[in-house]
């Protein structure tokens, strides 16, 4: 089994070693160490987009990710999933908690007023992104997270900064949506038809 060794690397270099040595070597085993848990929840969801059988571990060296597949389940994680290609696919990505400037409680009510607002999109909503500050909308106490889980309930997939969410030292208090890094959101802007940036 190939070991990485991505402590220290910040992200999106976690996923981006994983996917390389996988690319190149073929590999049906792996470990990689790295040392936040954001970076093991975005390799594990890596991995396991490419089909592997994940397992976590932690120890004094750090978190590692140990990820073991068939190649016939390889090629099967690759392959994504047909969409209907009548539907416009939007992203919206949120890099704030409030809109505007000026006046920050009334930046707040319109930021919770959008997001209440949301499922107004329809099917054409694809994506929900938060960075920077817009990862404090996901976390607990934010007034929308039941607004958040129930557009995520309805199918809405929601990605949340895991850089972020460690630099405000939030990562624990995230209770909605999916640990993200910037990789799956340069992903998500390729596959979209259309960027919403609020």
């Amino acid at each position: 089994m190939k070991e990485i060794d991505a402590r220290g690397l910040a992200c999106p270099a976690p996923v981006l070693q994983a996917k390389s040595a996988i690319e190149a070597e073929q590999l049906n085993a792996v470990s990689v160490v790295v040392d936040n848990e954001a970076a093991q929840q975005n390799v594990g969801r890596f991995l396991e987009s490419r089909g592997f059988e994940i397992a976590l571990e932690k120890d004094n060296r750090g978190y590692h990710v140990i990820g073991k597949c068939d190649a016939a389940a390889q090629s099967k994680g690759e392959t994504a999933p047909a969409a209907d290609a009548n539907i416009t696919k939007i992203m919206v990505m949120i890099a704030t908690d409030r809109i505007g400037y000026g006046d920050d409680e009334l930046g707040l009510k319109l930021m919770v007023n959008f997001i209440r607002t949301l499922s107004e999109m329809g099917p054409e909503l694809w994506r929900l992104v938060f960075v920077n500050n817009g990862v404090k909308l996901a976390v607990r106490d934010s007034e929308v997270i039941a607004d958040l889980k129930e557009l995520e309930d309805n199918g809405l997939q929601i990605l949340v900064c895991g850089t972020c969410l460690n630099h405000f030292d939030l990562l624990e208090h995230k209770q909605v949506g999916e640990t993200t890094n910037m990789l799956d959101i340069v992903t998500a802007m390729q596959l979209c038809d259309k960027v919403i940036n609020v």
